[in-house]
């Protein structure tokens, strides 16, 4: 498995854990903000917005939170006024990095994801400066045990997937971003048990790192990963698991 995949599971456990101190709470109560005012406080014509309610349900997010962060959205209640911004840069060994953020002020957001880069031994860039080397897919993850690949491939592909692929024990279901919600409904019908299902930053290519700069690397991605205005952090590295394990622990 690639050391972006291997990441993005240790992301997940790691979510789990900030979900019990709330952190994960905050960060799903500003996405659902934000896709609400974008197109409405119902997830019935709103896909972005019917995604997050499932990934807040699955987090254990208090129904309250989430009524108030959608009337937030919508303007029926007053609150702080999110803006979308990335900040792409170079992490140590020629690594790739897009970093989303969903901040009320923006010159503190930059002068902290800039200071994180620098403190890290990376540097942010120029806007537009990685972006490229990354595709946005659907990406759906199903634990390969006990799952039936047969019977996965089809209700995926059926369901307008792009690819299935197993990759260390999980089985990668992409799609393009439009079609995340349809493969999600088609697999939970069929009883298809989903670790997480998420739009996000394919690598085109991967960069291998070992060694000082590849500890450097994941250093990078955890301290801009507890700033409060990141919300997502993508990079296109390829890590020893070994290193990753550690860095899970």
């Amino acid at each position: 498995m690639s050391g972006h995949s291997k990441w993005h599971n240790i992301r997940l456990k790691k979510n789990k854990m900030d979900a019990q101190k709330g952190k994960i709470f905050t960060r799903l109560a500003r996405e659902i903000i934000v896709a609400s005012k974008a197109g409405g406080g119902n997830p019935d014509g709103n896909p972005r917005l019917r995604t997050l309610l499932q990934k807040a349900r699955e987090a254990g997010m208090p129904q309250d939170n989430i009524k108030r962060a959608i009337q937030r959205g919508t303007g029926e209640l007053d609150g702080a006024t999110y803006d979308e911004v990335t900040y792409e840069g170079y992490a140590p060994g020629g690594v790739a990095v897009l970093v989303d953020c969903l901040t009320d002020n923006r010159n503190r957001t930059v002068s902290e994801v800039r200071s994180t880069f620098s403190k890290c031994g990376g540097n942010l860039g120029e806007t537009g400066c990685v972006a490229y080397m990354f595709d946005q897919k659907g990406v759906i993850e199903v634990p390969a045990e006990g799952a039936d690949e047969d019977a996965l491939l089809e209700a995926a592909l059926e369901a307008g997937a792009e690819d299935v692929v197993n990759e260390d024990g999980v089985f990668a279901v992409t799609t393009a971003p439009h079609d995340l919600e349809t493969v999600r409904e088609a697999l939970e019908t069929k009883g298809i048990a989903m670790d997480s299902a998420e739009v996000t930053m394919v690598p085109k290519s991967t960069v291998t790192v070992q060694g000082k700069e590849a500890e450097q690397v994941l250093r990078l991605m955890e301290a801009l990963d507890n700033l409060d205005d990141v919300q997502k952090v993508y990079a296109n590295f390829d890590i020893p698991d070994s290193l990753l394990e550690q860095a899970a622990a």
